[in-house]
């Protein structure tokens, strides 16, 4: 299975992982500081790098920052406005990296599409179950990457249905645990073979929220397509997820890792490359006299015994070479041939 993201790449199965750099609010709302993440992102191979687009007007109601006045002014602070994304968009485009940010309106899914080219919309998992908004994100002929934290399977059934009949056709599906870190013990990684086996004509990833890198290369082995993980610059800067995200160093080692586990999955054929094949002659065995005999011995369980290397009679045939007779002596150690032994 693959789809097509907007800029024409193909993720799925049989392309190289698609790896999203989520930098959330890691930035604190410095652009500077955004660029060098875009650039620490490129550098350390990620294919995408990922902003939220949220403002102060599209997150939460007047009532809650009525009750909660300081999330209006840190909404505010850390928000990154259309010019900003502008910005960072075509600064991603000259570095030679998609650009994408996770939209919580209309408007702004509608900005990121025309104005700043991305290559899919994300939806957040706190909007799986908003249908409006799904329907309207499918009529903009996009591809989506559908995060699924928080959600029951039902919820997961009824979001993918409602993306589907609207008309979305390039839909990726992500097992996403909403927790800011979450325990391994909590992520149940499995639940991407559950997806892939319930939603066949879907592409399937995972939203890391681990710490360290082991649980987002290990889901490639599972069939992740797309792996998202937080990033940051320095991540012992009190920030909102910034403690959970990963730095340079980190950064490497899991994108590097996700690529080598990518490559060894191979083909569920059984196949012996010929490489393996030139170690069958030094690894396995071959039959030997494990005694000095001679002319005209019968070939017993007590004198006959397997040795490397694998250029001889091979081991396998050793029951049907008892009872054999020798044809001339043999030297114990040695290995035997054909011609040693009178074949009937």
């Amino acid at each position: 299975m693959e789809i097509r993201l907007n800029n024409k790449r193909l993720i799925g199965d049989n392309h190289k992982p698609y790896f999203i750099a989520e930098l959330n609010t890691s930035h604190f709302g410095d652009i500077s500081k955004a660029k060098k993440m875009i650039d620490m992102v490129k550098d350390c191979g990620g294919d995408c790098v990922k902003f939220q687009s949220w403002s102060e007007e599209t997150l939460y109601s007047n009532d809650y920052y009525k009750e909660n006045p300081i999330a209006k002014r840190f909404v505010k602070k850390f928000s990154l406005n259309q010019d900003q994304l502008k910005e960072l968009s075509l600064y991603a485009q000259e570095t030679g990296i998609d650009f994408a940010s996770t939209p919580y309106s209309n408007k702004e899914a509608e900005f990121l599409i025309k104005d700043c080219d991305v290559p899919f919309i994300k939806v957040a998992s706190m909007d799986i179950n908003n249908y409006p908004y799904l329907k309207y994100l499918a009529k903009l002929n996009t591809a989506i990457i559908l995060s699924t934290g928080m959600a029951d399977f039902d919820e997961i059934v009824k979001a993918i249905q409602v993306l589907e009949d609207a008309g979305a056709k390039n839909v990726c599906v992500l097992h996403c645990v909403s927790i800011y870190p979450v325990d391994s013990e909590n992520v149940n990684l499995k639940n991407i073979k559950l997806l892939k086996n319930s939603f066949p004509s879907q592409v399937v990833g995972y939203s890391d929220h681990t710490l360290g890198v082991d649980v987002g290369i290990a889901s490639i082995a599972l069939g992740a397509c797309v792996v998202e993980k937080h990033v940051t610059l320095d991540k012992t800067i009190i920030g909102m997820d910034n403690q959970m995200a990963i730095e340079h160093s980190e950064l490497k080692l899991m994108i590097d890792g996700i690529n080598n586990v990518f490559k060894s999955l191979g083909s569920e054929d059984r196949i012996v490359s010929n490489d393996e094949l030139a170690q069958r002659l030094k690894m396995r065995r071959s039959l030997i006299a494990n005694q000095d005999l001679i002319v005209g011995s019968i070939l017993t369980e007590s004198n006959l015994a397997a040795k490397r290397p694998g250029t001889g009679i091979s081991v396998s045939e050793y029951d049907s070479f008892l009872g054999k007779k020798l044809s001339k002596s043999v030297k114990k150690d040695s290995l035997l041939t054909n011609d040693d032994i009178i074949l009937d």
